[in-house]
């Protein structure tokens, strides 16, 4: 695991989007895996940035998202899809058809769950991984509990995490209790794992993933053990890192 500390979220953002940048222009054809919620958001902003200056082409590029919201439509404000759409797709040249974020409203959740799985595969990969982490350390929305789970999965959502998402919603009852999410093993399957982090509010959780115990109750502390992961977070972050003489 490579830590990079920056001094503040414009760094961060713009270190990120140099590191997936370089994975497109390496390999055109990419499966970059992606995130959503505030961290990434000027990650993709630098992103946009280097397609319009046309320094990146994301044409031949093929995406999965890590997670989506049980009951919203892709067309709801507040889903992924949405989301994706708004702050990337709709900004690049990437073809929409190649772009793949679970279904919030199909019925048969298991069969979303096993055709998620098998796109996966049948893409052959994934490339990159961007991860943001929750406070409570979750990746994806893959909650602290008593097991690692594999593979794409239905969750219920901790009261937390609906409380950290409320801000986007206009209230918190409308905040979808459950979600569709990439299981640890597809995140751990990734070739290369980006991990970011930003604020005080996630230093707890950035300590216990790079220094603590490896267990499912810190989800993600599971990435001390991939074998090309690189942590960027910024000085709040990694606060409680220095404080305890780790970094």
């Amino acid at each position: 695991m490579i830590i990079i500390k920056t001094k503040n979220y414009e760094e961060l953002s713009k270190k990120a989007a140099d590191i997936i940048g370089s994975v497109v222009v390496l390999k055109p054809d990419a499966v970059l895996g992606l995130a959503t919620g505030s961290t990434p958001v000027g990650t993709y902003k630098e992103l946009i940035k280097g397609y319009e200056e046309g320094k990146l082409d994301f044409s031949k590029v093929k995406s999965v998202n890590l997670d989506e919201y049980k009951g919203l439509t892709g067309d709801h404000d507040q889903s992924y899809r949405y989301f994706m759409n708004t702050n990337l797709f709709n900004h690049v040249n990437i073809d929409k058809a190649n772009t793949n974020v679970p279904s919030g409203i199909v019925e048969d959740g298991e069969a979303e769950c096993e055709r998620y799985n098998q796109l996966i595969k049948d893409l052959g990969g994934i490339d990159l991984q961007l991860l943001g982490i929750g406070g409570n350390a979750h990746i994806g929305f893959n909650e602290p509990c008593d097991e690692f789970v594999k593979g794409t999965h239905l969750v219920t959502l901790e009261e937390g995490t609906r409380e950290a998402n409320a801000r986007f919603f206009a209230s918190i009852d409308e905040v979808p209790t459950q979600a569709y999410t990439m299981g640890i093993q597809n995140i751990m399957s990734a070739k290369k794992i980006l991990l970011l982090a930003n604020g005080k509010a996630k230093a707890q959780a950035v300590y216990d993933t790079c220094f603590g115990p490896i267990k499912p109750q810190v989800p993600a502390s599971i990435l001390q053990l991939h074998e090309d992961c690189i942590v960027i977070a910024d000085e709040d972050a990694l606060s409680l890192c220095v404080e305890k003489g780790v970094l």
